[in-house]
């Protein structure tokens, strides 16, 4: 039995270290080895120590955990970060530990940043994806249309990244069909 609860102190080690082997087994192929062998759980720390600590009243980082209080799984969003295209909202990250994907946690994430969102009057979203994350068919389930396409430089190449958009968050909320 997974539970999704909002990330509080204590939870920065465990979210670190999903995120740094989530990315060693999403992105091997994608992103350059050099950056994958070089990614370790402390140097993802203070990031998500801040995060916690931060406790932006629009921004909202969850966790999903085991019943014995492993955490699997964690997703964060809040107000969009940059301006460039019509989105009040973003989906920051999600990440799940490869043998809990395509259970079903990652769409309880997704519906629970969703409804953080909408709480905060915030009623389009978007996530940014690298093209090649096998992820994309996932937020294209979820109703996800790729809006915006851009080079990011990600060790010494540069990767295309791709966001996708929701013009109505009740999309997410009502994409049953979804099992990620």
């Amino acid at each position: 039995m997974i539970r999704i609860r909002q990330a509080r102190q204590g939870d920065a080690q465990a979210i670190a270290y999903v995120h740094t082997e989530s990315w060693k087994t999403t992105y091997r192929g994608i992103v350059p080895d050099h950056v994958l062998h070089h990614l370790t759980t402390e140097s993802r720390l203070p990031q998500w120590e801040k995060q916690i600590r931060s406790g932006e009243k629009d921004q909202i980082l969850l966790v999903a955990e085991e019943r014995d209080g492993k955490i699997v799984g964690f997703a964060c969003g809040g107000k969009e970060r940059e301006g460039k295209l019509p989105y009040d909202g973003e989906l920051y990250a999600i990440y799940l530990l490869q043998s809990y994907q395509h259970s079903g946690i990652g769409r309880q994430l997704v519906q629970r940043i969703v409804q953080h969102l909408q709480k905060c009057q915030m009623r389009t979203m978007l996530i940014w994806a690298l093209e090649r994350n096998p992820a994309c068919r996932f937020y294209e389930k979820l109703g996800g249309i790729p809006v915006h396409t851009q080079q990011i430089r990600i060790g010494d190449e540069d990767v295309a990244e791709v966001a996708y958009g929701w013009s109505d968050l009740t999309v997410c909320l009502t994409s049953n069909e979804v099992n990620e």
